[in-house]
């Protein structure tokens, strides 16, 4: 399908990467709280109508962090399908934002873009030194315990969990327990499609502990819930290349439009909101050489090191919603909202398939 360009948005940046990145020697990984990044996310849905009606739904940065994560302006446009409708939806007691377009039964195909806007920087935490933090309120830790439809906390996922922080002394050494528990115990499957579900109990019950980051971290989060601390997944997308030369941990270029990932987070009352990412590790050990390598490889072991306390600032975080049900929506909950979502007469579009409904991402570093 061609798309009518002719009321494109005017100055909407679609390109790649402002510029090329050159290639960089492997160099130990070790993000740290650096310059403020921004980034123009642009995505272009395009629908087959087929006499029938179609609802597109295209999240947006939603999740605000004082110290690394500030969501910005998002603009959109009706490219084809003059009849259609749109309009940005914030719902913060979901914690999600998106766009909304719908067009009723006609002929012609219909196409939308969408530029978001968010600013990124590496994060830190200090693990030796114990900090002064706010405590989270009890709404929100209330929040980030709760069971969620895959990510039960009672049963096997909280016999799994009492196991693992059995003797631990602090909620700090349970957390790390956690992660090291996750990366010791998971693999990355390549053939898992998508980012993977996140169904935490069926992976403790059938014992296949392998999947991506939506399974890996949810992991995390179930076992760390279950085992009392406050803790969440963060979806979203990486959007630059790895500054450390992990070519596994970025982006490869400016079209993004498979570059999901859901990165986690915990929180110990000494040090405040961490990040973790067992996910990333086991992605390293598979994917970063041309061969598996072992969890004591010297770059398997230094990206383990560090994503526990460390994130690197070239992902955009989309929000932390689990359980999601979008507005006229008939296809069901979502498990989460990471991608962009369709339906034409009432039936679900496959969201990774971005070839099935046409969508494509694009990430364009402003001011770079």
């Amino acid at each position: 399908m061609r798309l009518d360009r002719r009321t494109f948005l005017a100055g909407t940046a679609t390109g790649a990467l402002a510029a090329a990145v050159p290639s960089l020697a492997w160099a130990t990984y070790a993000p740290r709280p650096a310059e403020w990044r921004s980034f123009a996310l642009t995505t272009t849905v395009e629908i087959s109508r087929d006499d029938e009606p179609v609802r597109v739904w295209i999240p947006v940065p939603a999740l605000e962090a004082a110290s690394w994560m500030r969501p910005g302006a998002t603009r959109f446009e009706i490219l084809s399908g003059a009849d259609g409708e749109a309009r940005l939806v914030e719902d913060p007691d979901a914690g999600i934002a998106f766009v909304e377009a719908s067009w009723p039964a006609g002929s012609g195909d219909v196409a939308i873009t969408v530029v978001s806007e968010a600013a990124t920087r590496s994060r830190y935490v200090d693990l030796d030194a114990q900090t002064s933090v706010a405590e989270l309120s009890d709404e929100e830790r209330a929040e980030n315990t709760a069971a969620t439809r895959l990510i039960p906390t009672d049963g096997i996922v909280k016999q799994t969990a009492d196991m693992i922080v059995a003797g631990a002394r602090t909620d700090l050494e349970k957390a790390h327990r956690i992660f090291d528990w996750v990366v010791e115990s998971t693999e990355r499957d390549p053939e898992t499609r998508g980012c993977g579900l996140g169904d935490v109990e069926t992976m403790l019950q059938t014992g296949d502990l392998t999947g991506k980051c939506a399974d890996l971290n949810a992991l995390y989060v179930g076992l760390a819930r279950a085992a009392g601390l406050p803790a969440r997944d963060l979806y979203g997308l990486r959007v630059a290349p790895s500054a450390f030369g992990y070519r596994s941990l970025g982006a490869k270029d400016g079209t993004v439009t498979k570059a999901q990932h859901c990165r986690a987070e915990v929180f110990v009352d000494s040090h405040g909101w961490i990040a973790v990412d067992p996910a990333d590790v086991r992605k390293v050990a598979l994917e970063e050489a041309d061969a598996p390598m072992p969890l004591s490889d010297p770059k398997v072991d230094a990206a383990r090191r560090a994503l526990f306390g460390a994130a690197e600032g070239n992902w955009i975080a989309l929000n932390a919603a689990h359980d999601v049900t979008l507005p006229g929506a008939e296809g069901g909950e979502l498990p989460f909202f990471m991608y962009p979502q369709a339906e034409v007469g009432g039936r679900r579009q496959d969201e990774l398939d971005p070839a099935s409904f046409v969508y494509t991402i694009e990430a364009t570093e402003v001011g770079a």
